[in-house]
């Protein structure tokens, strides 16, 4: 299990200290959960960078707390858009026991056949509720959709054959679908459209002309 280190923060948590801390290449966090105390700690931001790389959004990780190993998962964290960068985190301590209710994203591999004949791959849903033990819990679930040909749809219930976990979706729910392209209006019908009002607007130019001239 991937193991990451985390420092107890002592004293008043201002907000100046906070950012002293961001500053330094340190993020600040808490650990609550099953089996711990809300403690207030901070880690290595390169470290998590690549710890959350190894093991991904739903990843068991093995927090180090006052030196004592606290199994913990990301329950949140917050951003800083304009720099891009992780302000906070909540690690939440869980029961490996014990199921979870997550989101999972969808992950689509392949080339639809149907792509290759004109067609439209849409994915409606990028995500889908998933519960497990933490174990159990996969990073994505891959669709394969190479086989997919035009008017072909995988729902939510295509998705559940062989699986140690449960999908929460609704079972008509559509995952992805492979839709006719769109039809665009001939060239030639266009251009005798054009043709036909070009010819109304003569046409009427010369009746105001008639009238004017009686």
């Amino acid at each position: 299990m991937t193991s990451l280190n985390s420092v107890t923060r002592e004293g008043k948590q201002t907000k100046s200290a906070l950012n002293q801390l961001r500053h330094e290449g340190k993020i600040p966090a808490v650990v609550y959960g099953y089996g711990a105390e809300n403690t207030s700690v901070y880690v290595a931001e390169k470290e998590f960078g690549k710890v959350i790389r190894e093991v991904g959004r739903n990843g068991v990780i093995e927090l180090n707390v006052d030196s004592q190993p606290v199994k913990v998962m990301v329950s949140d964290y917050q951003v800083n858009p304009l720099k891009n960068q992780i302000t906070h985190i909540d690690f939440l301590a869980i029961n490996m026991k014990a199921e979870l209710t997550v989101d999972v994203t969808v992950t689509l591999i392949g080339e639809a056949a149907g792509a290759a004949e004109g067609g439209v791959v849409q994915q409606p849903l990028f995500t889908v509720s998933v519960t497990a033990t933490p174990d159990d819990i996969p990073e994505t679930i891959e669709v394969d959709v190479t086989s997919l040909n035009i008017g072909d749809v995988v729902t939510v219930g295509d998705l559940r054959t062989g699986r140690n976990f449960t999908i929460n979706n609704e079972d008509d729910e559509t995952v992805v679908s492979v839709v006719p392209p769109t039809v665009e209006e001939p060239a030639e019908d266009a251009e005798e459209g054009t043709e036909e009002a070009a010819e109304d607007q003569a046409e009427g130019n010369e009746e105001q002309t008639e009238e004017k001239a009686e």
